[in-house]
Parts: C-alpha cells; structure tokens; sequence
C-alpha cells in the first residue's frame, strides 16, 4: 500500500462544495461550550456533506481563532446559523418539517443501531453541552432520542466524537440501497 497524496484525494474546491447537493440532515448544538469541538463539528459536518449547523445558546460561533484550529476552514463551507435560543432553532426547524432527534441517554432512546433513517425525510441532530447534555425541554420538544451503546466505565462521548458516529450511521443508512 501506498499512502495517497492530498493532490490524488480528489477534494472539492470551496465552489463545487457548495454546489454539491448535500444531505439531508442539520446538526443542532445546543449551548456546547468548547470552542475546539465546535471547530471539530463543522470539520466533520464537511466531511459527511451536512446541510448546515445550528449554534445555539453559549456556543461560540465564526469567526474564532479557537475554531478555526480544529476546523481547518469548514466554517467556510459549511452552512450555519445562530440561535440565542436553541427553542428557536428547534421551531424553526420543526416548522420546515424535519425529524427532530435528540442525541441523549434518556428513557425510551433507541440504540444508535437501531435508528431507522427514513430516505426522504429531512433529519435535525440535536447535541448537547459537555457535561449537561441537550436540555430537557429541548428533549421534550424531539421526536425521538437515540443513544450511542458505550462498554467501559465512562458514560459519555466527547460531543465531537458523538456527532461523528452518530453522521457515519446516520450517513451509512442514506447512501445504502435497501
């Protein structure tokens, strides 16, 4: 094996980017603290072609040297959007018709695994502040909850890891032919 050059990885520049169809889904980020998981975020949102984030609450937004760092320039492609209120978000989105899903260990939560991703339908991933998570009332107003299954003595994800697995599945299940 060979490790591929950045030049043979066939990147999209900045305008094919954003002229790419994206997919159907926006991250929600409810009063994350960290301004390096913000910047994580929006890497990972390019990544996986999302179609916007929604900064809400205490979360920092662009420009911010902090983010920068970790996003490496996906501030600039990717599409996002401020709240003071995550509530606000949460309607906004409500109102376009998307599926509002809570990324959260709660009662009722379906395993990550067992998500079933509806092609057709426009999604809202709903991720919560370090150490408190999505806010009840913000849970209260999804349509669903879904857990990430962990094994070992710790209870939680870092929030950046959480949205990367939680848009490899969400991903893996909308570009897969039933």
């Amino acid at each position: 094996m060979r490790k591929l050059l950045n030049r043979e990885l066939g990147r999209k520049t900045l305008d094919q980017f954003r002229r790419t169809e994206k997919a159907p889904f926006v991250i929600v980020l409810d009063n994350v603290r960290s301004h390096s998981n913000v910047g994580s975020i929006f890497r990972t949102a390019d990544a996986f072609l999302t179609e916007a984030v929604y900064l809400c609450g205490i979360t920092s937004t662009p420009p911010h040297r902090d983010i920068q760092k970790t996003a490496l320039g996906a501030t600039e492609s990717v599409t996002w959007k401020y709240f003071p209120e995550t509530t606000d978000a949460i309607n906004e989105l409500k109102a376009k018709g998307y599926k509002l899903i809570a990324v959260e260990q709660a009662e009722g939560a379906v395993a990550l695994q067992d998500l079933d991703i509806e092609k057709g339908w426009k999604y809202a991933l709903v991720f919560g502040h370090e150490v408190n998570g999505v806010d009840q009332k913000i849970v209260d107003s999804c349509d669903l909850c879904v857990e990430i299954p962990q094994f070992g003595t710790k209870h939680s994800f870092n929030i950046a890891i959480s949205v990367g697995i939680v848009l490899w599945e969400v991903n893996k299940q909308l570009t897969t032919s039933p």
